[in-house]
């Protein structure tokens, strides 16, 4: 049996050839930690990293590639953008539709002091702006935001939201971990003051990886929630003041920053609109065909402008668990059931607790897997 993934929200796969090539060449060739040591495979294994860097600000429109944190995963990112930047008596805002890794830093910050504001979603999950502007209050610090929701794939509009932020002097962060790859970012256009993205998901790269995009002079007001050694000042023992040293204590995963920079290099090579183009195409599709079968659900907006390649359904009298086990035993198909790390999302949507059955589409799928997707559903609904 032909496996067929469709589990790309949650990491991609398959990656390209240059990502695994990087990885090895990294592994065979260099090997060493940068900014260690004086000799030459420490100074490539430096420029390696500085190199991913360039990469990544090429293509989110980023000035300063020193501005760049490397993380593990963008969940590591976002509670250095939440647990870092927020203190006992702010207000921040976010909406209905997070994922925990914004949620569960903000309720931990919530039970230190800090007020929390949700702006509801439709149960399609939509967000209109003016619910964000409607909760801006005197003491009101941040806005923390999905680029797009992880269970409906709705593109919320960040770029509304940012200049709200902007005219109320507010900081936006943005959760890019469905769309960074996925979708052009420009963060200046988006008017975002921090970044967080996922290395292993749409930048095809591989995982323990991810970073944080930190605007110029913020990083001032962002307290590093790793202290330790950075190869940098070592004749002092305070955690050094400038970026990106000051967030990247301990021995970067280099060879995963190898394979992202290859992933990212892929990606600007393809480019982001023809990558776009694919996973909509491959989208509307499976939308399309989802509509003709009896006894499935939709969740989100049928339309993939305002949606990236997630798609979420239900049918009729079969847990999302159980549809997943029988899509992979039987048809060789790989997808990600239940609740998604999101339980707001569900309440939103109206699957709560039961959550929804989530195909991911990436940009190695292709038309057949779409096709033989809906043979599947079609037969697992019929013999209901």
């Amino acid at each position: 049996m032909n496996l067929i993934y469709l589990d790309n929200a949650a990491t991609s796969w398959p990656k390209p050839a240059e990502t695994i090539e990087a990885i090895n060449r990294f592994n065979y060739e260099i090997g060493v930690s940068p900014g260690r040591s004086g000799h030459r495979l420490s100074i490539e294994s430096a420029r390696l990293v500085y190199d991913t860097r360039e990469a990544i600000a090429k293509l989110f429109s980023i000035e300063d590639p020193l501005n760049i944190v490397f993380t593990k995963n963008a969940t590591e990112a976002l509670n250095l953008a939440i647990v870092g930047f927020l203190k006992k008596g702010d207000h921040v805002i976010t909406s209905s539709v997070e994922h925990n890794s914004v949620m569960r830093p903000l309720r931990e910050m919530e039970k230190r002091g800090v007020e929390i504001s949700t702006a509801p979603c439709s149960e399609k999950g939509e967000l209109d702006p003016g619910e964000i502007r409607a909760l801006i209050k005197k003491n009101t610090r941040a806005i923390y935001l999905t680029h797009a929701s992880n269970v409906t794939g709705t593109i919320l509009p960040v770029n509304e939201v940012g200049k709200i932020a902007k005219e109320h002097n507010l900081i936006f962060c943005v959760d890019s971990a469905q769309t960074c790859g996925a979708l052009s970012i420009d963060v200046k256009e988006m008017g975002a003051d921090m970044l967080a993205f996922s290395g292993h998901k749409s930048l095809l790269g591989p995982q323990g990886t991810g970073g944080l995009y930190i605007a110029e002079g913020l990083e001032k007001e962002v307290f590093p929630i790793i202290l330790g050694g950075t190869g940098s000042r070592s004749e002092i023992e305070e955690q050094p003041a400038f970026m990106p040293d000051k967030y990247e204590s301990g021995t970067l995963n280099t060879i995963g920053i190898a394979g992202l920079g290859a992933g990212v290099n892929y990606i600007i090579s393809e480019g982001v609109e023809k990558i776009r183009l694919k996973e909509k195409a491959l989208t509307d599709a499976f939308i399309n065909g989802l509509k003709s079968i009896r006894g499935v659900k939709l969740y989100g907006l049928a339309e993939s402008d305002m949606r990236t390649s997630v798609v979420s359904f239900n049918i009729n009298n079969i847990s999302p668990s159980e549809a997943a086990l029988e899509f992979d035993e039987k048809y060789g198909i790989m997808s990600r059931p239940g609740l998604h790390c999101a339980p707001s999302t569900h309440r939103t949507i109206g699957t709560y607790p039961q959550g929804t059955n989530r195909f991911s589409f990436g940009y190695f799928n292709e038309e057949e897997h779409v096709i033989k997707a809906l043979q599947a559903i079609e037969k697992i609904s019929y013999n209901r």
